[in-house]
């Protein structure tokens, strides 16, 4: 079953949020919205709730339409589980009770079985009998996501539901959902503005820019072949430098970076992934760039270099498996590895 937009639209007031939204979301699929504050991911998942009235366009689930202009079919009738960043769990009620909320008028064996399905899915068997207040905040969401689960919808919507769990556990917990959500085989769309959460729970994700899908894909395509300067820069830890094209090369204050695709002259943008930036011996005092700081991050050791030309300029950031006996302070030259590096028009 599977969950489909096409040519959605809305506005709030003269403020158009969305425009010809084209997307589906395959069966059993995890389907990512990623952008940032105010790209529309969040109202495509209240329209496809039903929380907002459809201006624009259609939804279908399974192949039956749930809104178009003047049709919207209620969200209790649309058979969509829901997680949000709140968990929204009972407070008075067990973790069983809350589970069998949404299953209430089943037989006891039944509600019985399933609660202990789903507990068991998420990592919390024999948690029945605890209460929320009891539980951390990661606990508390995947209770949140059984409880979802339970009614075996035909559809899961989470919007941000990992933004409140302590950072320790949010891998441990998209991993857990990831597994529970790919048993159920559910059709699954979850909003982030994460790139490393979407990376990590989706099979494709959907990159929003200004109300409009930038570019659909797996995580591997969006890392490897960016369609634009926003794609580009949301994954890697990537920088963006403003570059003009002259000899068929892209000349950025960090140096000239080759490119057959724009006309000299030409104003673009540089997208550059720190493990693409290779250092080298300085070589003359033209193209010799200063090791401003250097941090260990564990794996990686991340290098700050600076222009001793453009003191002002945002400093560049490497990323090496090895100093070599690289040291602040001391000059290098640079080399850029194209495949981590983009040029894009503007």
């Amino acid at each position: 079953m599977s969950l489909a937009f096409r040519n959605v639209g809305h506005s709030y007031g003269s403020h158009r949020v969305l425009s010809g939204v084209s997307l589906e979301a395959r069966p059993g699929e995890i389907l990512c919205l990623l952008g940032p504050s105010g790209s529309g991911k969040t109202t495509l998942l209240r329209l496809a709730a039903g929380l907002e009235a459809l201006q624009e366009g259609s939804i279908d689930l399974g192949g039956a339409r749930l809104a178009a202009p003047g049709r919207d079919v209620p969200p209790e009738r649309r058979s969509f589980g829901m997680v949000f960043q709140d968990h929204a769990l009972f407070p008075h009620l067990t973790v069983a009770e809350n589970i069998a909320f949404g299953i209430a008028g089943r037989h006891r064996d039944e509600i019985r079985g399933i609660v202990a399905e789903r507990l068991a899915s998420v990592g919390l068997a024999g948690f029945e009998d605890r209460y929320p207040h009891t539980l951390s905040g990661g606990q508390q969401q995947r209770v949140a996501l059984a409880r979802a689960l339970a009614p075996s919808p035909a559809a899961m919507l989470l919007d941000e539901p990992f933004a409140s769990v302590d950072v320790t556990r949010r891998r441990a917990l998209r991993e857990e959902a990831r597994r529970a959500l790919k048993a159920a085989g559910v059709v699954t769309l979850v909003v982030t503005h994460d790139p490393v959460e979407a990376m990590e729970i989706a099979d494709r994700i959907a990159v929003m820019e200004g109300g409009r899908i930038a570019q659909c894909a797996t995580p591997e395509e969006l890392y490897t072949n960016p369609a634009s300067a926003l794609v580009a820069s949301l994954f890697g830890e990537a920088q963006r430098f403003p570059a003009v094209v002259g000899r068929g090369a892209a000349v950025t204050a960090y140096g000239a970076i080759p490119t057959e695709d724009f006309e000299d002259g030409a104003a673009v943008e540089v997208i550059v992934r720190p493990e693409a930036v290779t250092l080298e011996p300085a070589s003359g005092p033209n193209d010799a760039f200063k090791v401003g700081d250097i941090r260990f991050l564990g794996r990686d050791w991340l290098i700050l270099l600076s222009s001793e030309a453009f003191p002002a300029l945002e400093p560049l950031r490497a990323k090496l498996s090895d100093l070599d006996g690289l040291a602040v302070g001391e000059m290098v030259s640079l080399r850029f590895d194209p495949r981590g590096t983009f040029i894009f028009g503007v």
